[in-house]
């Protein structure tokens, strides 16, 4: 038996917007980090800098992401634990109350 797949509210459109506003505000802050009045050891640490904020803002996501995943499967777990004792359970047998 194959479980359906958990569906995302995620238009292409929206993931084409995020993706240029991501790729646009990544080529204006380096843009800005190369064009800045500093030495090349100020301009490496703010380099340094954007790399680790993009990389930790990709991990958080992830992270958020896996959480949400983990909450919809152990939903679906609880419903289907209730739909079966609720099947089980014959009202209409007079020995039940």
């Amino acid at each position: 038996m194959t479980t359906p797949s958990i569906q995302r509210p995620t238009t292409t459109a929206f993931f084409v917007q995020a993706a240029i506003a991501f790729g646009l505000s990544l080529v204006a802050l380096v843009t800005g980090i190369i064009k800045l009045p500093v030495g090349p050891w100020e301009r490496g640490f703010l380099a340094l800098g954007l790399i680790f904020v993009v990389s930790s803002a990709f991990t958080l996501a992830k992270c958020i992401r896996d959480r949400q995943e983990v909450e919809e499967v152990t939903n679906r777990v609880d419903k289907a634990r209730i739909d079966k004792l609720l099947i089980e359970q014959d009202v209409f047998h007079p020995g039940q109350v």
